[in-house]
């Protein structure tokens, strides 16, 4: 049990803290578009997501798939700056036609799952049992997920429906942070990968 509370702090830590603004910005991108209202398919999408990280993550960890970090690094704020991009064109927000974003959300949630790996793959001894460390740190990063997310769709409830904020406005400016950010960590990782 001390090994399961161990991994799971370290999955949550690493999306509940500064130091994940990388994947911070990502769920702020990948849920600006939504309010409290919608968060059955915000959970479905966090659920493409999950599968996603998880299948690499599990990949990588038992040495299935082979990836440099340095890549890894700057293809995750790629994802950002495309899921932030693609709500600038949203003309409603009614989300009734979601198949293309939950295939964008798993395939993003592989690349993600990459950079988890590379995290804890440099904890676990070659001879150590990594199935209830995987599964540990994998349900603490989806705790993690799914209160940033919730914390996201209450604020948006309240500003747009409380505040009478336009929710188009709302929607562009969450996004707006995302891509910035998004962009701001692409470029500096993109020097990484000439080196």
């Amino acid at each position: 049990m001390e090994d399961f509370s161990f991994y799971f702090q370290w999955g949550w830590s690493h999306i509940v803290s500064w130091d994940a603004m990388d994947h911070l910005l990502f769920l702020l991108a990948l849920t600006a578009v939504y309010l409290f209202e919608n968060r059955k398919q915000v959970i479905i999408l966090i659920t493409a997501f999950t599968i996603g990280h998880s299948l690499t993550l599990a990949l990588s960890i038992y040495d299935k798939i082979h990836f440099k970090s340095t890549w890894v690094e700057f293809l995750i704020p790629v994802t950002i700056v495309i899921t932030a991009s693609l709500n600038f064109f949203r003309k409603d927000f009614e989300n009734k036609q979601q198949g293309f974003k939950y295939l964008l959300t798993m395939i993003f949630g592989l690349i993600h799952g990459m950079g988890f790996a590379g995290i804890i793959k440099m904890t676990l001894a070659k001879s150590q049992l990594i199935a209830l460390p995987l599964l540990s740190f994998n349900i603490g990063i989806e705790a993690g997920q799914i209160v940033v997310v919730f914390i996201i769709l209450l604020t948006s409830q309240i500003v747009v429906h409380q505040l009478g904020f336009k929710r188009k406005w709302w929607v562009w400016l969450l996004s707006g942070i995302s891509l910035l950010g998004g962009l701001y960590f692409a470029l500096t990782r993109i020097l990484q990968l000439e080196s």
